[in-house]
């Protein structure tokens, strides 16, 4: 055994043999056929979580509306060039940028009668887990999964 290392240093082996390639290629497989589905379940994961980090900006944006409310114009909140606005009394106001892939529902809805401040907010992003179900912001519920009814 000595003498065949002697002999393979003096002949100067390098490399590595085809199992062992072969064994370590089988181990980088098996580790990304682990990795790409726990990082896309993460990628949807994130895109649920930038609708509801807009509705919950458009929601709490209508509820300081009604905080200096003047008693008879009801906000109304748009998306136009990847920005929402919100118009009330006033001229619009810029909330900010949405997220990508994420789209308004209907505006504002008031559940009831105008005016009431039982009002509601939803998005969706197709992309996201929750696709289907979305994200409502709402006076009575706060922050919930599913659109307004």
């Amino acid at each position: 055994m000595i003498a065949r290392i002697r002999k393979s240093i003096e002949e100067k082996d390098q490399g590595f043999t085809l199992i062992e390639l072969l064994v370590v290629m089988i181990i980088i497989g098996i580790l990304a056929a682990i990795a790409i589905p726990v990082f896309l379940n993460q990628r949807k994961k994130a895109e649920d979580s930038a609708a509801k980090a807009d509705v919950s900006t458009l929601g709490k944006e209508i509820a300081t509306y009604y905080v200096d409310w003047d008693g008879t114009t009801d906000p109304t909140v748009a998306l136009s060039g990847g920005k929402y606005t919100l118009a009330g009394a006033g001229a619009a106001a810029p909330i900010g940028n949405a997220s990508k892939k994420v789209a308004l529902g209907d505006g504002v809805e008031y559940l009831g009668t105008p005016h009431d401040q039982n009002w509601c907010i939803d998005v969706t992003n197709p992309s996201g887990d929750k696709a289907v179900v979305g994200f409502k912001y709402s006076a009575q519920g706060g922050l919930e999964e599913g659109v307004c009814a």
